[in-house]
Order: C-alpha cells, then structure tokens, then sequence
C-alpha cells in the first residue's frame, strides 16, 4: 500500500493536532489536580532525596538506602505538617484580637477614598473587600490548601514508598531506555536536576529566611513571629511573588499593634532580608538549573495555580520544568525553544546525568 503526499498531514495540521492533544491534557491535569498534585509533590520529595540514597547505596544494601530515605521524607512531611497545623491554630487565635482594629483601619481608608472623590460604591466595595473576615479567609484557605495536601498522609506516604523502592532501578532502566530514546532521557534527567536545584535549595535557604524573620519579627515584638517564619518559609518556594506573599500580614499586623514605625520596621528589615539572601545569594546555589525567564516563570504561576489551585504555585516551577522536559528538551529539533522559554540567548541542550 502506498502512501501519497496527500495523505501526509501538513506541519499547520500536526501542529492542531498537538494543540488540541495538550489542551486536553491540561484540562485532564484540571480535572484530577486533587490526585496531580500529591503525586507531583511526592515525586519531587523522591527526586530531591535521591543523591542521599545514591551515597548509602555505596555503603550498604540498596533496599537499607531506600527505607532511611522513605523514613526521611516521612520525617518532613510530618514536621512541615506539624508546623502547618500550628501555624493555622495560633492564627486563628491572634487574627480576631485585631478584628475590631483592622475594621476601623478599613473604614478610615475607606473614609479617605471618599473624600478623595472615590465613589461611596467603589469605595464600599474596597472596604468590604479588605476586611478583617475577608483576609481571614483568604490566609486561612492558602494554609488549609497546603494542609491538605500534607494532610493526605496515606496517599503520600503509599507513594513514597513505591517510589522509594522503585529509584533503586532508575539508574539501569534510564541506561536501558536511552540507547532508544536519549533525547527523552537527557530531557527528564534535566527535568530532575532542576527540580532538585530549585526545591532543595529553596527549602535551605527559606529556612535560613524564616529563622532569621522569626527573630526580628520577636525582637520587634510582633505578635505571631512563629507564624510569620512559617509563611516566609512557606513562600519562598513561590517564585517572583513569594516575598510580596509573605510580608503583608506581619506588616499589616505591625501597623495594628505598633501603628506606622513597627509596619516600616517589619518592611525595612524583611526587605533587607530578601534582597541579601533572596537576590543576591540564593540565584548563586541554584544558578541556571530552572532554565525559565522571569516572565515565563510567572506566567507558570499564574497558570499552575489555575489549574492546581492554591498548591499549585508551589508547584509551579517543578511542573513547567517538567513540561519544559516532554515537550521541549525532548524533541531533536526544539533546540532552538530553549532561548526562548529561558530568556538566556547562549543556552544549548547540555547532556545531563541521571543522578
């Protein structure tokens, strides 16, 4: 049987036939984010503890080496729940001890917008918008969001230990598979560099953050120091917009219980913070491993967090790289993508290792 020109689909028709395939794979990812993201965040957890395992396999048997890192993952999980949990509690406590403030704060603003010539509508909506109800609940569901996902123990747990075990093979069967498939291979090996790069040194340095926050906030006296290092924690693995994220309640905070010289304080100090370890020490260790443009980055934000709510932009950077991986990195030809989504014009498609 011969095939004709004809009968060969043009490069505008494969090109709608793989549109239309991710739209459908984006609204799939949609649809099961409640089973996505666990499994997404699981994955990253065995990609980030896997150069541990690959030192004590050299010192004993391979499935010892998988329970110390199941039983290390394990440990986290439980910790940032516990912190989670904490967190969550002692602000339910503390937030209504400053409803009654932050209500007359938002009515003066509000005050002040009318007499600026706002509308008394607009103006109304605004305060509505910013009250102490309202605030309450968007910070109560971006905790309750992440709680949830850790909260899904057994689901994670189950995961871990299949992927715990089963990373003890990655090294032979990617070996195997790239004598037929090396450009998918190199691909998810990068993919695995830089999710390890970002989250590892991420979770490092928002820990250095959040002690360091915690102990200016209580040396400033601000109530809910703990909580406050949690969120700073919390946000340093939000790209471009963390630090926004996590400044505002212990400034808003600061300006109900010390009045305009504590919010400044809070403000100066957390921007000092930022801009010394954040911006100038952070990029550093993590270097050019993401491989995103600041602009696609938060776009990726904007989009992971769409599609997997709150917990997506979390997993924003990790999911882009891996969909950087699958359809960029792996095709022999999209070489020349790479510029594009890192907004570095030297980049080339290295050869990664898998470890």
């Amino acid at each position: 049987m011969t095939v004709t020109a004809a009968a060969i689909p043009s490069r505008t028709t494969r090109l709608l036939i793989a549109g239309a395939a991710l739209v459908v794979v984006v609204a799939g990812i949609k649809a099961a984010n409640d089973i996505v993201a666990p499994v997404m965040f699981a994955l990253a957890l065995t990609i980030v503890f896997y150069p541990l395992r690959a030192r004590l396999e050299r010192r004993m048997p391979s499935w010892v080496a998988s329970v110390i890192v199941l039983l290390a993952a394990i440990v986290l999980l439980l910790a940032m729940s516990l912190a989670i949990v904490v967190s969550i509690g002692r602000m339910a406590q503390l937030i209504p001890t400053y409803a009654s403030d932050l209500d007359d704060l938002v009515a003066d603003i509000g005050g002040g917008l009318t007499s600026m010539g706002v509308g008394s509508e607009q103006s109304d909506a605004m305060v509505d918008a910013a009250s102490a109800d309202q605030l309450t609940a968007v910070a109560t569901s971006i905790f309750a969001s992440v709680l949830a996902l850790l909260s899904s123990l057994f689901f994670l747990v189950t995961l871990l230990v299949f992927l715990a075990f089963d990373s003890a093979t990655v090294s032979r069967l990617a070996s195997g598979a790239r004598e037929h498939r090396p450009d998918m291979v190199d691909a998810l090996a990068s993919f695995a560099h830089g999710t390890r790069s970002y989250l590892g040194v991420s979770a490092v340095f928002g820990l250095i953050v959040a002690v360091i926050d915690t102990g200016l906030l209580f040396v400033l006296g601000v109530p809910g120091a703990f909580i406050w290092g949690v969120l700073a924690f919390v946000t340093n693995f939000i790209p471009n917009i963390g630090f926004v994220i996590g400044i505002i309640p212990p400034a808003l905070i600061g300006l109900l219980e010390g009045g305009p010289s504590m919010m400044l304080s809070v403000i100066v100090l957390y921007s000092l913070v930022n801009l010394v370890i954040q911006s100038f020490i952070q990029p550093r260790y993590v270097g050019d491993a993401v491989g995103l443009s600041t602009s696609l980055t938060f776009l990726s934000l904007v989009f992971w967090t769409w599609i997997l709510g709150p917990v997506g932009a979390l997993l924003a950077v990790p999911m882009s790289l891996l969909f950087r991986a699958v359809l960029v990195e792996a095709d022999p030809e999209g070489g020349w993508r790479l510029p594009l989504i890192s907004g570095q014009p030297g980049e080339t498609q290295d050869e990664p290792t898998v470890a």
